[in-house]
């Protein structure tokens, strides 16, 4: 598993938006990933909260990075849906995906994501969405 720890960091770090907003990959099997981004000042909206696009981001791009694991590195997002549950404020942020259904060209994954402040983790957000494999000449492929 560390040759696709290494690969799914590689394709992270060549993500200019994700390392402007310090993204790690923390883990990846076959079945799951996690991503953690670690809370600061300049991620926040006017009340103080982390913004909810950050949030988004973090799920959009574990969702994919989960799809990538069943279909292949060259995937990109179809959809995806977020429910915000509560505000996170500090700590670091950690993005668990994993597949819930994977065919050839298409996989559906689900995501949450939670703060871990000290040693307590608080489940913030949950999204659901779709990853699409996309050809050669960068088109996305049809269905199933």
């Amino acid at each position: 598993m560390t040759d696709l720890l290494d690969r799914a960091r590689g394709a992270l770090h060549a993500q200019p938006f994700s390392m402007l907003l310090g993204a790690e990959l923390m883990h990846a099997s076959s079945e799951e990933l996690t991503l953690c981004l670690p809370i600061r000042d300049e991620l926040r909206q006017q009340h103080g909260f982390v913004h909810g696009g950050v949030i988004s981001y973090l799920a959009d791009n574990a969702l994919t990075f989960a799809g990538a694991l069943s279909l292949g590195p060259r995937v990109v997002t179809g959809e995806y849906k977020i429910n915000y549950l509560r505000p996170a404020v500090k700590g670091t942020l950690i993005a668990r995906a994993s597949v819930v259904y994977a065919g050839r060209h298409q996989a559906t994954c689900q995501c949450s994501v939670f703060v871990m402040e000290g040693n307590r983790e608080k489940l913030v957000a949950v999204a659901q969405g779709t990853v699409n494999r996309i050809g050669e000449n960068g088109e996305q492929e049809a269905g199933n």
